[in-house]
């Protein structure tokens, strides 16, 4: 039973790996934009308008993107000397305590899961892609000009006439991060670290 849980944890690391990836794209991306602006701060004195809200945009994406890998290879920040000290002088009652941990972490994670996908969805919603809308331009049956309309409609984030962007990416990152989170924190549960570990590694435990 365990090798088959290990079989399905090995991708969940590979997508959260992926994501972690992601992530890093999207900071250095940032870094870019943001010595753009001071460029053209200093240099020419017209700075780019939207950086404060491309910032907080995409620490939202950098955070959740990033929190599964994060998980996955234990370096959450956690105060846990008691549990290592408890492993370190009672092995069995150690692993209880870690994995009871984790299971309460899994819940958590569930429960902000559970709560933000409505939101997801109805931010989704709010652009009508694959929808007429209620007001507002009809669908003219062109791909990619009912496309940026229908992004037009999105749920915004940003100040209008100086930058906005659909909220949905935002609120999708948070889901997807809190779902995987709490899949790695079940299989934590299931498995314990030193399982997960050598999975995370690429190792056959034994």
């Amino acid at each position: 039973m365990e090798d088959k849980i290990r079989r399905i944890y090995a991708p969940v690391v590979g997508i959260a790996q992926i994501a972690n990836t992601i992530g890093t794209l999207v900071i250095y991306a940032l870094v870019v934009v943001m010595n753009i602006d001071v460029l053209a701060r200093n240099l020419f004195n017209a700075p780019m308008r939207g950086v404060v809200e491309v910032v907080i945009f995409s620490l939202i994406l950098i955070v959740f993107l990033q929190l599964p890998d994060v998980v996955r290879s234990n370096r959450l920040t956690r105060s846990d000397g008691f549990v290592v000290l408890a492993q370190a002088r009672f092995p069995a009652l150690g692993n209880l305590l870690a994995r009871s941990i984790d299971f309460v972490a899994f819940v958590f994670m569930l429960l902000i899961a559970w709560t933000i996908w409505p939101e997801v969805t109805e931010s989704i919603e709010s652009c009508h892609f694959f929808s007429a809308p209620e007001f507002g331009t009809p669908p003219t049956g062109e791909f990619f000009a009912d496309l940026a309309t229908a992004f037009g409609r999105c749920e915004y984030f940003g100040t209008p006439g100086i930058f906005t962007a659909p909220w949905w990416p935002a609120k999708l990152a948070i889901g997807f991060s809190a779902s995987l989170c709490a899949l790695i924190f079940l299989f934590k549960a299931v498995l314990g670290n030193r399982e997960t570990e050598l999975v995370n590694e690429g190792e056959s435990p034994v």
